[in-house]
Parts: structure tokens; sequence; C-alpha cells
């Protein structure tokens, strides 16, 4: 019998609670797997944007991260203070913890303070603070211009910012104001989730502009004058807006750029499809990585969906070093996607970013049945983790 291991796994999101579980299925309870998470309640982020039009509130997507420790999942609630990967520690509240394994999954920063002006503007809808005063603003809103802004890149949930402006105008026409409203998406991207391919980013426009939601690729945010409502973009382009929705500035939490855990990319390097470190018995899964698709020179995507997926392929592979039972597993960029289209119906993106000579990603057409789809995801991901 393999000698009692402890794993610890950094941050409680979609890509940590899931390899948490796992482990936990997977290993004697001999054996420790520890979860170390900030905050006191996980919160369902892709229903954000539910939220920010009133379709959602905070408690229903939110659930108490102690109900883990029923399934045998030790919590540590406190901010990882520094992070030592040559050791497998961590320091957290002021004392250190240390692990035979670690996983990390800590996800990303967002830095509104980066871009002047952003933070008092707008309404960052990525965070619960954030879509909930923007459902505030939004039910204030009878006429005017509603900017919706992706700042930088990389940034998670490619598909968010397209769904934020379908969902903000179907908003808009339910409350009878759409014909005194102009709607308009500003992104750096050539195309909507370029990286799906150009027939996916070209169907994703279509979408959008169909719904007379001005589209403005190519467009990087350098400053925001919130008194005149001005938004001024590097192309030298300039655009007003009386009510701003946007996606802020990511980049890799602080604790893992202190412990000089990342690569070129400003992301932590992992191996593709192990998502291991270069150190030994350190994995990193998620939003906090950067994986490069040399095959299209772009990132792989931040997402959910993927950072669940990883974490299955690490859980189980550490399980097999631990226990010597099972099989090795690899990451292939596998991944899908709901697409919220407002009207009730959602679009429906899947296939894999790994394939050569590029990525082979499908889109399906919206329906109401794929809206409720991702619908009954929501409450099984909320049922059966907590």
């Amino acid at each position: 019998m393999a000698s009692a291991k402890t794993v610890l796994i950094l941050g409680g999101g979609v890509g940590g609670i899931v390899a948490a579980m796992r482990l936990r299925r997977l290993l004697s309870h001999e054996h420790r797997v520890v979860l170390v998470e900030k905050e006191a309640n996980h919160v369902y982020s892709p229903s954000f944007l539910w939220l920010m039009i009133g379709e959602r509130d905070a408690g229903e997507i939110s659930r108490p991260l102690a109900a883990l420790r029923r399934r045998g999942i030790e919590l540590v609630q406190g901010a990882v203070e520094r992070i030592e990967p040559a050791e497998q520690r961590v320091y957290v509240n002021g004392s250190d913890l240390a692990g035979d394994y670690m996983i990390v999954a800590l996800g990303a920063e967002y830095a509104p303070e980066t871009v002047p002006g952003l933070s008092e503007a707008g309404h960052n809808f990525y965070t619960l603070a954030g879509a909930a005063s923007l459902h505030a603003a939004l039910s204030k809103l009878d006429s005017g211009r509603i900017a919706v802004l992706v700042a930088s890149m990389p940034f998670k949930c490619p598909a968010a910012p397209n769904e934020a402006a379908m969902l903000l105008e179907y908003d808009c026409r339910r409350r009878g104001v759409r014909k005194n409203v102009e709607l308009d998406l500003y992104t750096p991207e050539p195309g909507p989730m370029p990286v799906a391919g150009a027939q996916v980013s070209a169907a994703l426009r279509e979408m959008i502009e169909a719904k007379r939601i001005g589209y403005h690729p190519g467009h990087a945010i350098t400053n925001v004058d919130p008194a005149r409502h001005r938004l001024s973009f590097a192309n030298g382009a300039e655009a007003g807006c009386d009510l701003l929705a946007y996606v802020p500035p990511h980049r890799a939490p602080e604790v893992v750029r202190q412990a000089g855990m990342c690569g070129e990319s400003g992301w932590m390097a992992v191996d593709r499809g192990t998502l291991q470190t270069r150190h030994p018995g350190v994995y990193a899964v998620g939003d906090v990585t950067g994986i490069m698709l040399t095959s299209v020179g772009k990132p792989l995507p931040k997402a959910g969906v993927l950072a669940h997926n990883q974490a299955e392929v690490v859980a189980r592979n550490i399980a097999l070093a631990i226990t010597g039972r099972g099989t090795a597993r690899k990451f292939g960029g596998e991944g899908e996607c709901f697409i919220e289209t407002g009207d009730g119906k959602a679009g429906f993106g899947s296939g894999s970013f790994y394939t050569e000579p590029e990525p082979q990603i499908k889109l399906r057409a919206p329906s109401a049945l794929l809206h409720w789809g991702k619908v009954a995801y929501e409450k099984y991901w909320l049922w059966s983790r907590f």
C-alpha cells in the first residue's frame, strides 16, 4: 500500500473543485486532498450573464465551499501568500502547507486599473458585484448608447462579450426601449472567437450584426474619460457611451508571478498534454496557464470547460502515481460551450483546439433546446458539487 500522500490544490474555481472531487473519489482516505481558497463561497460565474439582465440573483448561483468537507476534502480558507514550487509548499494565513503534489488552479487576476478611467466609468460583468451593478444601471436606461468593451487579450470565456452584447440587446427589446438604444461591441480581436476558425468567427459575427449591434474589431482601448463618457482607442478612434459594460484586462495572479512560475507568455508554462510544470509534482490547470497553439499562432482559450477537462487529466494522473492503478491520461484540447443569443435561445460550439493544421470547432445554430441545456447544466453543476 502506498504511503500517505498530500495533494495541495490552490484555487476553488471550476478546475480546483473538479480536481479535488476526482482525487477524493480515486484515493483512499489515508491520502489528504487539501483545497485552498480565499473566498467562502463558490460562485458559478457563467451565470453572471443572466444576473446582468435580472434572470438570476447572487443567492441562486452561490454555494458555501464548506460543503466540500462532507466529501472528505480538507478546506483551508485564506489567500495564498507565497508559493515555493520546488518544495510543493505554500503559505496561507501566515502558516505553511506542504504537499507531495500541487495543482495550481488560481485562475486569472483582473486588472482594470491598467486602463485609465475604466473602472470608474463602467461595470465589470466578469465579477458578481459588477454584473449586479450593471443590471441596476441597465434597468434605469431607456435611451442612449451601450458599449460592450473587451479591454485586452487574452481573456477568459471568449464567447462572453459576444453573449453579453446579444443579451443586453434582448433585454432592451423586452423592456420596449430598443428603438431608443444604440449598442456597440468594441474588441482588439480581429473577429469573434478567432481561435475557433474563420467559419465560426464569421457565423458568430453575423449573429451579432443581425441584431443591429455594431461590431468593431481591432479596437484596443487606451483610456476612458468617465466625465465625458468617451472611449479612446489605439487606432485613433473615439466613441461615446451612456452605459459601459467591460471585460477587464487579465493577468496571472501576483503570487504566481512572484514565484517565478510564469513563462514568456506571462502565464504558467505547462506541458500541453499533462499540464505538468517544470517543477516535478507541480501542475497547473485553467486560466492561470498559457498554452500556445502553434498551428494558428494563438493561445488556447481560457474557459471553464477547458479547466474542467484539464483537471480531470491531472487528477487521474496523480492518482495513478500514488496508487499505481488506472491509465495515464493526456489533455487533447477538447472543449465546448453554450453561446447565449437572447430570446431564450443559445448556440453551441464544440471540438478540439489541438487538431492540425488548425482547430476543428463546429457551431450549432441557436435554439431553445440548447438554451435549456445550458440552464440544466448550471443546475447540475451546483447540485452535484454542493
